[in-house]
């Protein structure tokens, strides 16, 4: 149960459990394999299927034997079970976290109103007023170029890219502080794998507007940084993420998205990801698994890094320009999951963010975004990725 001490609770009532059933696509089990050697993403529902599509360019890259050949497909299968155990795994370890992991800071596992930003929290009671409307919020904005309109609070860089502070100082410490004990501890861990995605990615990082190009690998790996902890294994899901979403995220979202399903929010998939110099630096040109998308700089101390956006999804690269945008700690940048963006590398320390993509089963059940078809769904845990057993004619179970 949710113990927010927020006066924004106030302003309505909180569903405070998972009501409906999700689902995932099953397209996670045979798409958007990648292939590290090859750096190559593939497509994978039989053997039959990959030789026919992918055999002759697998040839031209390099593979020529069959030696070669099997050795791909035996990485493809185990990567194909990986995925179809990996809900099982993942509740498990958190069942073993929540029995032998002794928190730094407990109290960081429960959203209080403390923690978050005072601009913030007006953003949001301003989003809950009757009337409230996306044109009132715009008037938060203060441009990139830094012409005022009314306050600096939320900050406007490129069409929907909105950056604006959400926790404290004092808080993003103690959260950072609470990862690296979780990290040095030796709890069983989640770690990302090089042949699964994050989000999807583009071939290339477009020209940036400030001239500089980004440094975006052709392919990319599933997270190009150093650690990734799931936060639901942590124990944060319930008396955190959920509530943040609900209760603050949902009204500014249901204003500035009401188009990609932000008045309809009702899953997430939370993460915290760790950049440090000499390690996996970057994170490449993708978009997100997500309608809407939260990034939350944490700290420490680092030098660079910014994020950059380029265009949505459907836009050709050759037609793309991107904006760079300066990650400050405890601000959040706020933005379209289907908006195309990357990360740029650190030059020097290291850099904690909290991730959270926000997704709205009304609106992914019409179209899952990785795949672009109409979702074909699998019965799921928690809250699987996003999708609901809806009656809506496009949802198939399978």
């Amino acid at each position: 149960m949710w113990r927010v001490n927020a006066v924004i609770v106030s302003y309505g009532v909180v569903n405070t459990g998972i009501m409906q059933r999700f689902c995932t696509c099953s397209c996670y089990y045979t798409d958007n394999i990648f292939l590290e050697q090859y750096k190559l993403h593939v497509r994978f529902t039989s053997e039959e299927q990959f030789q026919t599509d992918y055999r002759q360019i697998l040839q031209s890259l390099g593979c020529a034997t069959d030696a070669q050949y099997n050795a791909v497909l035996k990485k493809i299968h185990a990567e194909v079970e990986r995925r179809r155990n990996l809900e099982a795994q993942s509740a498990e370890r958190k069942s073993i976290i929540k029995e032998t992991y002794k928190p730094l800071h407990q109290h960081v596992y429960s959203l209080q109103e403390s923690f978050l930003a005072p601009e913030f929290v007006e953003i949001v009671k301003y989003s809950l007023e009757d009337g409230a409307s996306e044109e009132g919020l715009l008037q938060l904005i203060t441009t990139e170029a830094g012409r005022t309109l009314y306050r600096t609070w939320l900050m406007l860089y490129a069409p929907s890219v909105y950056r604006f502070p959400v926790f404290t100082q004092d808080f993003c410490k103690d959260l950072v502080e609470e990862l690296e004990h979780f990290e040095r501890s030796e709890a069983q861990k989640g770690r990302p794998n090089t042949m699964n995605n994050y989000g999807r990615s583009s071939s290339s990082g477009p020209q940036s507007r400030s001239n500089k190009t980004p440094n975006a690998a052709t392919f990319r790996k599933e997270m190009s940084v150093s650690t990734q902890i799931l936060l639901n294994e942590l124990g944060f899901d319930e008396d955190f993420i959920a509530p943040l979403r609900e209760l603050y995220l949902k009204p500014i979202s249901s204003l500035l998205y009401p188009d990609c399903g932000g008045k309809w929010l009702d899953s997430h998939k939370a993460f915290a990801v760790k950049y440090t110099l000499n390690e996996d630096l970057e994170l490449s040109y993708h978009y997100d698994n997500a309608e809407v998308t939260l990034n939350v700089s944490l700290g420490k101390d680092f030098a660079d890094g910014n994020l950059y956006f380029g265009d949505m999804r459907q836009v050709p690269l050759s037609e793309t320009e991107c904006v760079e945008v300066e990650h400050r700690v405890s601000e959040a940048v706020l933005h379209r999951g289907q908006h195309m963006h990357g990360a740029l590398p650190i030059t020097s320390g290291c850099r904690w963010n909290l991730v959270l993509w926000m997704r709205a089963s009304r609106q992914r059940n019409r179209l899952c975004p990785m795949c672009n078809r109409a979702p074909r769904l699998q019965p799921s845990t928690g809250y699987g990725d996003g999708f609901t057993e809806e009656d809506t004619g496009l949802c198939v179970l399978t």
